[in-house]
């Protein structure tokens, strides 16, 4: 059951590899617009078991304090990652995105029990350092402020997740079913913004709304329940070394379909972002050495 509990977890981290790609194919679809459909649409596995087995409606009856985290957690972080992909080229908006791995560590080691060592702060400045060439771009220090709006809202999401998931940690009790609930109140709310905030644009032809399909079943629908089942029944520090490969993965899928261009500047970057969260993780990789019998 461990075992499969940790495939199942790292199946999410192999579908939010392809976040970027589905969000920068989806079009010109307004951040809350995305957001309310692509919910909607990931709420719906949780519906049909809720139809198929009406019980577990029950479920759903936990604390406020649980929703207000859930909501405010993918709410806030996608409303913020898809600003990000819209306003600032894709590859650059995923890197920064995808700090989130990094915060989780240091965050981690500040809980109670742990302690802040070396290796987290050379991680997190690695990581700080790759996000820098990013922001920088290819004329030096001369930095293009079109962009800031999309650099600013990557980081800010990045912080939002990683705070998410370290909370998440005080409610380890709560069922995945209540991931049901949390993307249909993301989704409801996303639409009320939307209504008020926005202009509707709709996908432009098939393609884009296969992009929009493809987001909301996987990336912003599947991985969460995986994400979650994984990381209460799974083992967690596989799955925590192991989601340092989505920037990286994020990165070469963008580049293979044509939505960024290979170049030294977002490969030196993706290499201190990932190495960075990857040193931060020391421990970890530590802790699973030592189980591995002796040959």
């Amino acid at each position: 059951m461990r075992t499969k509990a940790t495939i199942i977890g790292f199946s999410a981290i192999l579908m939010w590899s392809f976040l970027a790609l589905f969000t920068a194919a989806s079009g010109k679809m307004p951040p809350f617009q995305l957001s309310a459909i692509c919910f909607a649409i990931g709420s719906l596995p949780g519906m049909v078991l809720f139809a198929i087995k009406p019980q577990r409606l029950k479920l759903l009856r936990q604390p406020a304090g649980v929703w207000l985290l859930g909501v405010a957690g993918l709410f806030g972080y996608h409303f913020l990652y898809f600003t990000a992909l819209r306003n600032a080229p894709a590859a650059e908006a995923g890197l920064i995105a995808y700090l989130w791995p990094l915060f989780i560590v240091v965050g981690s080691a500040l809980l109670p029990g742990e302690r802040l060592r070396w290796f987290h702060i050379a991680g997190a400045l690695a990581g700080l350092a790759g996000t820098v060439i990013i922001i920088i771009g290819k004329n030096g220090l001369d930095f293009d402020p079109v962009y800031a709006v999309g650099y600013g809202a990557a980081l800010l999401g990045a912080f939002a997740w990683s705070s998410y998931s370290l909370l998440t940690r005080r409610h380890g009790s709560t069922p995945t079913d209540v991931v049901t609930g949390f993307c249909l109140a993301t989704s409801l709310l996303s639409l009320v913004c939307h209504m008020g905030l926005e202009t509707t644009v709709w996908p432009d032809g098939v393609f884009e709304w296969i992009a929009v399909l493809g987001l909301g079943l996987f990336p912003v629908g599947a991985a969460f329940y995986a994400w979650d089942f994984g990381v209460k029944g799974g083992d967690i520090q596989i799955l925590g070394a192991a989601s340092y490969a989505a920037p990286l993965l994020s990165t070469l899928i963008l580049m293979l379909f044509g939505y960024a261009e290979p170049s030294g500047r977002v490969g030196i970057a993706c290499l201190l972002i990932t190495g960075g969260a990857v040193l931060a993780a020391r421990d970890m990789f530590k802790s699973r050495s030592k189980l591995q019998p002796a040959v």
